[in-house]
């Protein structure tokens, strides 16, 4: 989510996605506060919109807390399940107290930002105000690593900010962006992000727009690949 204070990553010190300390100790409270209480009911609507089907299996990128993957295992059975990959150790504790209860679900300590394999492929592939955090190349790799894990026809969304140019916006968006947010987040919108989708195997875009286009789900289906096709 915007705004997730101001903690340096090691790994990318200009970036502003990787939460910790203070912040990961308090993050569900401090994204209630940032957003004037309306995230509950901002991230319910997104994920309504993911059509999550009983028996899928999701991978939450970047799970943080287990906030959304809390909502989106509401709609899944037994059969169904949620896996959420973070880097924080606190988060994940968080993650695995709130999930407790919920079957089928996994906390896994893992790096998005590098390729990867894993045992498991999914039906859906959901990354929450994480991407624009990341250089652009970063960014490749983690999308890259959601086409790998992908079923085929499997859907990547992506909730993040919208493509627009900064300068087209209100005085008080432009000033309230640019104190919130890092560089990398000005580069990511105004990225075509369909195209660079598209570049990489995705096709058969749907857009969902919140906050007055400010913010958008951008959902992706992972295209048959030949060798897919033929195994």
């Amino acid at each position: 989510m915007p705004g997730q204070g101001k903690p340096v990553s090691p790994y990318y010190p200009r970036s502003k996605v990787e939460v910790k300390g203070f912040s990961a100790v308090h993050y569900d409270f401090l994204m209630n506060v940032i957003s004037m209480g309306f995230y509950s009911s901002f991230i319910a609507k997104a994920v309504a919109l993911m059509a999550i089907r009983p028996d899928d299996r999701i991978a939450d990128f970047g799970s943080g807390t287990g906030r959304n993957a809390c909502l989106m295992a509401k709609n899944l059975s037994f059969e169904g399940g949620v896996t959420g990959f973070d880097i924080s150790e606190i988060m994940l504790a968080k993650f695995r107290k709130r999930c407790a209860e919920i079957p089928n679900f996994e906390a896994v300590k893992k790096r998005i930002d590098k390729p990867f394999s894993f045992g498991k492929k999914f039906d859906k592939v959901f990354i929450s105000f994480v991407l624009h955090g990341f250089p652009h190349e970063i960014r490749m790799n983690v999308i890259r690593n959601a086409l790998d894990i992908l079923k085929p026809g499997g859907k990547f969304f992506i909730l993040d900010y919208g493509e627009y140019s900064l300068g087209e916006l209100p005085f008080y968006y432009r000033s309230a962006f640019r104190l919130i947010e890092c560089p990398y987040a000005l580069d990511f919108i105004g990225r075509d992000w369909k195209k660079l989708l598209s570049s990489e195997g995705f096709g058969n875009f749907r857009e969902d727009f919140f906050f007055s286009g400010f913010i958008r789900l951008l959902a992706a289906v992972k295209e048959k690949q030949q060798n897919e096709t033929m195994a």
